[in-house]
């Protein structure tokens, strides 16, 4: 039995999580749930899973949640109660899937109490890959990660040595504008935007998946995750989503993991390693699958890529402000303040305009993260959007 503490549970990672943990009873126990304002959704997972105790993020709500949730479930609250809710005793691992910064702490904190992580939250790796690899080692806990891709890199590289890496190879679907030509990226909606044609996803990763920083922002935790330069992490188009990375060995083999696209799988693998239990909820039909297509991506039309690599090459705060960019921008872009294909123009007026801190300190990357939120904000506010989009 492992017992697992599960922060955003009320999300689409979170939610996944849950059904895992009900198809293995006899394996997996939710001991912590945490959620950011969805008290309501909050309060129904604890009066059905009765973990030991839950925190929401937004202190004004703990109230509600301390009348409705029952005994002896503990309610916590606001950035401490996720620290707290981290660091229970009893718990062997914490499934971070809090989206934005609030998970940082909280992951630093999990892995000084001696708990394996498992990652879902990119900002995690991105902004401080340095310090949450750095700690991980000095405690001796596993850095463990949810994502499609780096599961399926983690998973070809069991028993296998760094050094004989030559590239690892992470896939996109290609997001729904792939074919698109750029000169109509002006005139992409919202509503365009987030109809993603392989997963189901939250509106930040769908947007992420259609502009390809979702693949820039995975190349830097890929870097982080495996130890290896940014210059060996690449992105390959597989428009199919069955091929969910490669990894490409220095004799010239390759080694991919295959299934169909479905988060229960990567999410299931990461809360029972090292062991695989038997599951039927992801099946995978071979002889349906049909032709399996690799294209190189359109550098031209998806900036995001070099963009990122240009974070991962300078280091220290520039991936934090290349995160904290994109959010801002998104977020602006969902508002309808600026364009579609505005997105990666902020992004980089916001990494120009900044200068790069070596080897940070926390509380230097949440600095930085601020001033690059300020900095693409006021970028965002400047520009006029055309009538396309308002």
């Amino acid at each position: 039995m492992k017992n697992v503490v599960l922060l955003g549970s009320t999300g689409s990672i979170g939610t996944s999580a849950i059904k895992v943990a009900g198809d293995l009873p006899d394996h997996i126990r939710l001991i912590g749930l945490a959620a950011g304002e969805n008290a309501d959704a909050l309060g129904r997972q604890a009066r059905e899973l009765r973990p030991d105790a839950i925190c929401i993020n937004n202190v004004s709500k703990s109230a509600y949640l301390e009348e409705h949730v029952p005994a002896p479930v503990r309610v916590f609250s606001g950035a401490e109660g996720l620290i707290r809710l981290a660091t229970l005793p009893e718990a062997d691992l914490v499934l971070l899937a809090i989206v934005g910064t609030a998970g940082l702490l909280p992951a630093l904190a999990a892995i000084r109490a001696g708990k394996d992580i498992a990652v879902a939250s990119k900002e995690i790796l991105v902004m401080a890959g340095h310090i949450i690899m750095s700690e991980a080692r000095r405690h001796g806990v596993k850095v463990l990660t949810v994502d499609s891709e780096h599961s399926a890199v983690f998973q070809c590289l069991r028993g296998e040595k760094t050094e004989h890496i030559r590239r690892i190879w992470l896939t996109a679907s290609g997001g729904p504008f792939r074919n698109t030509p750029k000169n109509q990226f002006r005139e992409i909606t919202v509503e365009r935007a987030l109809k993603h044609p392989s997963w189901r996803m939250g509106r930040k990763i769908t947007i992420d998946s259609a502009t390809m920083f979702n693949k820039g922002l995975e190349m830097i935790e890929a870097r982080w995750l495996f130890d290896v330069d940014i210059e060996k992490v690449g992105v390959v188009i597989h428009p199919q989503s069955i091929v969910h990375s490669f990894v490409e060995f220095i004799d010239g083999s390759f080694l991919a993991q295959l299934s169909t696209p479905d988060m229960c799988l990567p999410i299931q693998y990461a809360l029972t390693y090292p062991i695989r239990f038997q599951s039927e909820r992801v099946t995978t039909n071979l002889f349906k699958l049909g032709t399996l297509e690799f294209e190189e991506p359109d550098a031209g039309r998806f900036p995001a890529i070099e963009l990122a690599r240009t974070a991962g090459r300078a280091g220290g705060t520039m991936p934090a402000v290349f995160n904290a960019a994109n959010e801002i921008a998104v977020d602006q872009f969902c508002s309808r303040a600026i364009r579609f294909d505005q997105i990666p123009e902020v992004v980089q007026k916001t990494m120009e305009n900044h200068e790069v801190i070596v080897n940070p300190p926390m509380d230097e990357i949440i600095r930085a993260d601020a001033r690059a939120r300020e900095f693409a904000y006021g970028t965002c506010r400047a520009e006029t959007p055309p009538s396309a989009i308002t």
